[in-house]
């Protein structure tokens, strides 16, 4: 494995190799083909989903050098000395480009000082500047900034476009990720390319090369819960045991796993057990999500209980919404199994 990161090896290098942001790059595609480049773009949108990328990708498709693409990250240089220094540098004329492109970071970090500052380049800017601002937080970004950018808002790709870009990634690397792997980096990514990308290197890190990676040993290098700990609920669940159903929500509380994260993957299994059960047209797309293994699992407990029911799996989706103010976080899991077991 190389030392350099896989989402610095596999940053895209132009329009075309991003990945699920089509919404962004055909416009800005088509403004570079007919030369129509604005002075000011606001890339919006969580972490991880390759706005500065774009950003760059942008600067080098309007021709610009590397020399004369200038980066600040507003979360650290977010005074007003530092971006005052930044618009007395805006009106001398780029190097060997025809435009000077300043790429700003986490822009909705800059003080208020720091913005008026700002406003004055932004509103009245030499025809060789072009700004692109990227935040994690729009609303943050002051509406008289807004007003005067393009804005472009970058969506979180889906679980099966992350699935697919580890998978392909790893095949590069030399690894065969098994499907039923890809789909839980995929799930703990939670929406971010880069988070996916580090926590395949970190699985690919303690694999051998040239050799499948099982989702048992993703499980191990991460610290997910085991799918032992979700089947065990699950069976319970369909047996109608209280007891067992309890039980197992203790063991995986008491093996310190994510118990966020362990009921986001029951309720995977649980939607699953009742799309095998009543939608047998999806058992083909099913079999390919989970893996044939998990699939054999879930169609036994589709086919053989009528105990998982929509009212399962509202139970423990109300748990959800729970989850994260319980100042015990098992303590939801239980109640929803109380609620559907009470006596």
């Amino acid at each position: 494995m190389a030392h350099q990161s896989l989402y610095r090896m596999y940053r895209p290098a132009t329009f075309a190799e991003v990945v699920g942001q089509e919404q962004v790059t055909r416009p800005l595609a088509e403004a570079v083909k007919a030369k129509a480049i604005g002075h000011a773009y606001l890339f919006a949108g969580s972490r991880g989903l390759g706005k500065t990328s774009v950003a760059r990708i942008l600067a080098r498709e309007i021709g610009c050098e590397e020399r004369d693409v200038y980066e600040l990250d507003a979360a650290s240089n977010n005074g007003v000395d530092e971006v005052r220094t930044l618009a007395e540098g805006v009106y001398t004329l780029p190097f060997a480009s025809p435009y000077k492109v300043y790429i700003l970071d986490e822009v909705h970090m800059l003080s208020k000082g720091a913005w008026n500052a700002f406003l004055k380049t932004l509103e009245e800017p030499p025809a060789h500047a072009v700004f692109i601002l990227a935040t994690t937080e729009l609303e943050k970004v002051p509406e008289t900034v807004q007003s005067r950018c393009q804005v472009f808002e970058f969506k979180k790709p889906t679980r099966a476009t992350l699935s697919t870009m580890v998978a392909a990634v790893a095949k590069k690397e030399g690894y065969t990720l098994a499907t039923d792997a890809a789909e839980l980096i995929a799930l703990l990514a939670e929406g971010s390319y880069r988070d996916a990308l580090s926590i395949l290197q970190k699985a690919l890190a303690a694999a051998t090369a040239g050799k499948s990676l099982s989702r048992s040993e993703v499980e191990e290098v991460t610290g997910a819960p085991k799918r032992e700990q979700v089947h065990a609920l699950v069976a319970a669940l369909a047996a109608g045991d209280r007891a067992k159903a309890l039980a197992a929500i203790e063991k995986a509380a008491k093996a310190d796993v994510d118990m966020k994260l362990y009921l986001e993957l029951v309720l995977e299994a649980l939607r699953a057990a009742l799309l095998i059960r009543f939608a047998p047209d999806l058992h083909e797309d099913l079999k390919h999500e989970f893996g044939a293994d998990e699939f054999a699992a879930l169609e036994d407990v589709g086919r053989l209980t009528s105990h998982i029911t929509h009212a399962t799996l509202l139970a423990f989706l109300t748990a959800s919404e729970w989850i994260r103010y319980a100042p015990i976080p098992a303590l939801p899991l239980e109640l929803a199994v109380l609620e559907l077991y009470p006596e």
